[in-house]
């Protein structure tokens, strides 16, 4: 019998990986083992069923897995876990049959899901099979939110979006686009037993400078300009650009301007470059498109002629510290400088914007005036209204609001069971023997020394040349079973049974990583220097046996281990086990 969840070491539910670090919690070496096997439509299907949009994610995700990636911890670079999703997603047969069809009969329910975001979506997918009636509604005429109003086309095929949000409106989602919702007081008067506001962080942060009104016309909102880009309203910029701001938001403005007439376009950014909000590879793919980046400059007047903008000036600034190391920017005392320019555009932030809601209706807003809401149930402080993405804590990312959604699908869910909200279903976990003979395994062990792989680019001057041709051409089969190959399978886990052990020491002898330490027990922090490596990553549990026959106790340092199975196959009398832990994430409806 598999074990439950409570049958499995506590151990694994503190190990540190890219699987625990995905808001989604999707199962990472388990779809990428299934990419190396070439099963791309089996590993596509893990990923939508967690993360909900893999073809869209492996083109735009932020990568919180990432930096959690145990690879990291061997050659400083992660597996591209992201671009991996995208493979998947690429080379997959047609998943239609394996989708949940739409409810053959409904449940008497009515769900309202405000904005067609990733977290309304998401909310949709879950609850839509189980027979609830599910309205969508959005101002915009296509659903995706922004997904398809802010990522750039160049970043994301449309195609992509109207395929993987087509697979959600298919489950039978009344779909009511081009419309606003108005009032939530009017919606909370139609009869619906939920109501979920995905409706995102729709505003764009403003700077009030001089000639800021005077130059109105050629300053424009980053995230509205990027909108009116995507759905064909802007298809021209100035020769000379100037980016205001170190975010992604800002990295998607200045490489738009590059391809809609911005022959000299900058980044400008107060903070340094290290600190700049956008994500390495934004920056890394901003400048490949010969897009510099200004830092600690702080902008003080927009200058203009004639009503006509001209260009920014800024004080320079520089980072002072405290004895507390808090920074502060302090100005430079240098002469402002100017730049000039036929456009700006502002990047310096989203802010939520819900004039909508009524503040009469049950719904508390904090100092902020966001909207207060539990972060585990998504609850609001009216018993029917939920929120979820940026919405509901402010601006994220996609794949927050994805698992947003699915939290908030599964309270939706209780509430219209009569089931107590806050109660949440178990994940489902597993801790299954990977032993196929003595020395052989039903996973690649072999660790791959290959350096982490770069995602082929289309031809810059091709690139820049049309504003919706994607950059980006992805791994093909053979890139994508080499950067797959690099993964260290750390869902594996080493098993230890202290009662076999004959205390031989062949697993410390053969150990590449001399993660493993027989030793006398004590406090922890002792513990780590007294092992064959000191354990120095404070983050990552130690694993420890229990007493051996001659008292000491076995000591692992999970943080280096390569999972390569070895201490197994050398260990005479069976302590070892290499066994693949699985999280199971469950969904609303689902049996726990």
């Amino acid at each position: 019998m598999e074990p439950t969840e409570t049958e499995a070491p506590e151990y694994f539910h503190k190990v540190v990986d890219c699987q625990w670090a995905c808001p989604a919690h999707t199962p990472v070496p388990e779809y990428i083992r299934l990419i190396a096997e070439r099963r791309y439509t089996d590993a596509y299907m893990i990923n939508w069923k967690s993360n909900v949009f893999p073809g869209i994610l492996g083109r735009t995700c932020d990568r919180p897995c990432e930096p959690a990636c145990r690879r990291v911890r061997v050659d400083s670079e992660p597996v591209a876990i992201c671009r991996l999703k995208r493979v998947a997603a690429d080379l997959k047969d047609d998943v239609a049959s394996r989708l949940p069809p739409p409810a053959v009969k409904g449940n008497g329910k009515r769900i309202a899901c405000v904005g067609a975001g990733p977290a309304s979506l998401t909310v949709a997918r879950d609850l839509a099979p189980m027979g609830y009636e599910v309205t969508i509604i959005d101002a915009d005429q296509k659903p995706g939110g922004m997904i398809r109003s802010q990522i750039p086309r160049f970043r994301l095929p449309e195609s992509v979006i109207d395929e993987e949000v087509g697979y959600i409106t298919a489950l039978g989602p009344v779909m009511r686009l081009g419309e606003r919702v108005e009032s939530l007081k009017t919606l909370l008067g139609q009869d619906y037993d939920a109501i979920f506001i995905g409706s995102g962080a729709p505003r764009g942060r403003d700077l009030d400078l001089p000639g800021r009104r005077e130059a109105a016309a050629n300053i424009h909102i980053g995230i509205d300009w990027l909108a009116s880009v995507s759905f064909g309203h802007v298809e021209r910029i100035g020769r000379r650009v100037i980016v205001l701001g170190g975010g992604n938001t800002a990295m998607d403005c200045c490489r738009t301007s590059r391809r809609i007439g911005g022959e000299e376009v900058k980044v400008v950014v107060r903070s340094g470059f290290e600190e700049m909000k956008a994500s390495p590879w934004e920056k890394e793919d901003a400048m490949h498109e010969d897009i510099p980046i200004l830092n600690y400059l702080v902008p003080k007047a927009f200058t203009h002629e004639g009503g006509r903008l001209t260009g920014v000036t800024f004080e320079k600034v520089a980072a002072q510290h405290d004895d507390k190391g808090r920074r502060r920017l302090v100005p430079t005392g240098e002469a402002d400088v100017h730049h000039p320019c036929d456009d700006v555009l502002v990047a310096v932030g989203q802010e939520n914007a819900f004039p909508w809601i009524e503040r009469d209706v049950g719904l508390a807003f904090d100092e902020w005036d966001m909207p207060v809401v539990n972060q585990a149930t998504f609850a609001s402080t009216h018993p029917r209204v939920f929120f979820g993405g940026d919405a509901a804590f402010g601006p994220k990312n996609i794949i927050w609001a994805v698992a947003h959604g699915h939290d908030a699908a599964i309270s939706i869910h209780k509430l219209c069971q009569g089931e107590d909200v806050a109660a949440r279903p178990a994940p489902g976990v597993t801790l299954v023997s990977q032993k196929m003979g003595i020395h052989e395994w039903s996973y690649d062990n072999d660790i791959s020394n290959a350096s982490r792989h770069r995602v082929p680019l289309r031809n810059k001057a091709e690139a820049l040349g049309n504003v919706r041709l994607e950059v980006e051409l992805g791994f093909d089969a053979a890139l994508g079973l080499r950067e797959a190959e690099r993964c260290l399978n750390c869902d594996i886990q080493t098993v230890f049974t202290d009662k076999l052990c004959i205390e031989c020491d062949a697993c410390v002898d053969i150990c590449p990583m001399d993660c493993i330490t027989f030793t006398a027990n004590g406090e922890e922090a002792d513990l780590r220097q007294r092992l064959q490596a000191p354990a120095l990553n404070l983050e990552q549990a130690l694993y420890l046996s229990g007493p051996l026959a001659d008292g000491r106790i076995m000591v692992k340092d999970e943080d280096v281990c390569l999972h390569c199975g070895l201490c197994a196959e050398r260990c005479p009398t069976g302590a070892w086990d290499m066994r693949k832990f699985l999280l199971d994430m469950t969904h609303a409806g689902e049996v726990a």
